[in-house]
């Protein structure tokens, strides 16, 4: 038998005989009649299947026939091809691909792609609702978590996909800002907490959400005079009950007097939580027994035993704030205890305790920490601050805060920025002004020096502090802060530290000449006016001006002998190729202090509007929606009850 015809192969058009002989393997018999029975693979993209009529066996098994017949294939979509004898021509087939190749692009048109979505990894999905995020939280922006908490409800209803996504966004931080709507409070015929009802409803039903969150922002439901209500903290702590992987609680910060409450224990089982916020408050039994004894054991051991235990599951706790009323008492044997039970303890912030409670010895038993803030403290003195500076638990500090403590030393400040290596910002701000022992006639600069700071907060506010304050400049021009990039000093009367930084043409901000508060606090007590942070932007401006006003050189242009122009180049403050920079921004955008206090903490449970650097502050005005009212679905898709544009203060902003 010939082999097959390179030319019918090209074309396509294969002989039933050249078909059979080209699938035989090497060794076999070419066989028609046996080889008709079997089904053989083809090179065409066409399915073929032998008829298993007699008639067509006995047909393709006489050579006569075998040489006048040609076969011709079904389509792509049959299930059974005829293997017919009838004689076709080369242009048939052809047509027949051509019809074939047709078909099959039809075919595969009409069938639906598969959704583009399947195929994104879930980090494509985060980043678009990060994006969604930063639309609806940046600064100046509109809209407020009502808003953003409506397009994730939106998108999770898109597909399956999409709600996988957005479920981690929607309940891993809850924020619940403002009021409840009207239609809401009265369905569920209630005064108010509303939302917070229906939302413990939803975790306690379904426990997987509730494992999603981490972070919770419950409404301001303070009253205006006194604490929350037992109702209020009793339901915010079932609200904690049913999140076990809680690790915050933002805005919501109820006094704690040595008594039983619901919340206290709530977060006391928390094994996740990350921050807490202790401020302690007068409890009556221990005033009384304080006037009748003295210091320790004012309070019984069941209130020690009760506020202790409070800590014991707290491994992962990696912030505290501990904070005193007036009259509040916690002793120095709890602050020890407390200390050993948080092993994963960073940042740390102490504030107006009594000389009884927190005091050197206190300060000497703190566990290494990276951030540490010690404020009105009246137990604290120069000689304990240097002891503990010296030890090994003050070499991890990165971030020192010391904050009316009338140090009166600046030895003291000279060896702590020496021993701590590791520091990297240093706030200091008190009235007294730190001064060099009587004896010591000569001094070697730099007397301050620090090889890692890069941030330094320097606010001594006595009359006096220009002594301490020529030292610190003499040392800056000494290369004793070569890391140093930032300085903030709102009291610097003769611009000593801004004439060491960057120049600059401009330091106050537009808002400045708005500022209604700051025009009346100069009005009513310019001593108090001078410490605000508009006032030293003002300063600092003036000093900007008068140096503008005077000629620092000329340059004279000479032609032929000739002085034929002269340019005039006006005086600036600062230092060309400085790396410092003079800065006079508060830690809070739109507030008149420097650094953000225990005031502006509670003050941050109801809500704040975004405050501004560089533009003008705008009002407490709540967000309804009306920024999307341009939605075709109208009012009834994009208003809501009126809210405040809440951003929270980090804790960070303390250290």
């Amino acid at each position: 038998m010939a082999m097959m015809d390179s030319y019918r192969v090209k074309r396509a058009s294969l002989n039933p005989d050249d078909a059979l002989l080209a699938n035989r393997h090497a060794g076999q018999v070419y066989d028609p009649v046996i080889m008709a029975y079997r089904p053989q693979k083809t090179p065409l993209p066409f399915t073929a299947s032998v008829s298993w009529d007699s008639a067509d066996f006995y047909a393709a098994a006489r050579p006569e026939s075998r040489r006048s017949s040609t076969s011709s294939y079904a389509s792509f979509g049959s299930a059974h091809s005829t293997f017919s004898t009838t004689q076709t021509t080369t242009s048939s087939i052809g047509s027949s691909r051509s019809s074939f190749t047709t078909a099959q692009q039809r075919s595969r048109s009409t069938q639906p792609p598969a959704p583009v979505f399947r195929r994104l990894p879930l980090e494509i999905y985060e980043c678009i609702l990060q994006q969604l995020k930063n639309i609806h939280t940046e600064p100046y922006i509109q809209s407020c978590a009502t808003c953003y908490l409506r397009d994730l409800y939106d998108l999770a209803l898109v597909s399956r996909t999409w709600d996988r996504a957005v479920r981690v966004q929607l309940y891993d931080r809850i924020h619940i800002v403002g009021h409840d709507s009207a239609s809401q409070l009265k369905k569920c015929k209630m005064k108010s907490g509303v939302r917070l009802k229906l939302l413990r409803r939803t975790l306690r039903e379904r426990r997987v959400l509730a494992q999603y969150v981490h972070e919770l922002k419950v409404p301001n439901l303070r009253p205006e005079t006194g604490d929350f209500s037992t109702e209020t903290i009793d339901m915010v702590a079932s609200i904690v009950m049913a999140c076990p992987n809680l690790e915050r609680l933002v805005g919501f910060h109820p006094t704690y007097n040595h008594t039983f409450n619901k919340l206290t224990h709530a977060l006391s089982t928390r094994r996740k939580l990350k921050e807490y916020i202790w401020i302690i408050s007068e409890n009556d039994e221990i005033t009384a027994r304080s006037q009748i004894q003295l210091p320790p054991g004012l309070m019984d051991i069941q209130q020690a035993a009760s506020f202790i235990q409070c800590h014991d599951s707290w491994s992962s706790l990696t912030t505290l704030f501990l904070h005193s009323q007036p009259n509040a008492i916690l002793e120095h044997d709890i602050f020890v205890s407390v200390f050993e039970r948080l092993p994963s303890l960073l940042h740390l912030a102490i504030s107006s305790f009594d000389i009884d409670d927190f005091n050197d010895e206190t300060l000497r038993s703190l566990p290494p920490l990276q951030s540490l803030r010690l404020e009105a403290l009246s137990g604290i003195t120069c000689d304990g601050l240097s002891s503990y500076v010296s030890s090994a638990a003050a070499l991890p500090l990165r971030s020192l805060s010391l904050l009316a403590l009338s140090l009166s030393s600046l030895q003291l400040i000279s060896k702590l920025l020496a021993n701590l290596a590791s520091l990297t910002r240093f706030s200091i701000s008190q009235e007294l002004s730190p001064t060099l022992p009587p004896d010591m006639f000569m001094v070697f600069q730099p007397l301050l020096a620090s090889a890692s700071l890069r941030y330094l907060h320097w606010d001594i506010r006595s009359p006096l502090a220009s002594t301490a304050t020529d030292h610190l400049a003499s040392s800056i021009r000494a290369h004793g802060f070569p890391t140093l990039r930032t300085i903030r000093a709102p009291t610097d009367p003769y611009g000593t530290l801004q004439a060491l930084c960057k120049p600059r043409a401009q330091i106050i901000l537009p808002s400045d000449k708005y500022n209604a508060i700051a025009a009346d606090l100069r009005k009513a007590n310019p001593s108090l006016y001078a410490r605000t942070m508009h006032a030293a932007r003002q300063a600092a401006q003036q000093r900007i001006e008068a140096a503008r006003n005077t000629i620092l050189f000329k340059i004279m242009v000479e032609e032929a002998g000739c002085v034929s122009q002269i340019y005039d180049l006006p005086g600036f403050v600062g230092t060309v190729g400085s790396h410092i920079d003079y800065l006079l921004k508060p830690d809070i955008p739109g507030t008149e202090e420097a650094i953000c206090g225990w005031g502006d903490l509670l003050k941050d449970e109801g809500g704040r509007s975004h405050g501004a650097d560089d533009k003008f502050v705008r009002g407490m005005e709540g967000c309804t929606g009306l920024w999307n009212a341009s939605h075709p679905v109208g009012k009834k898709w994009w208003w809501h009850t009126e809210r405040a544009r809440w951003k929270g203060i980090e804790l960070e902003r303390f250290f």
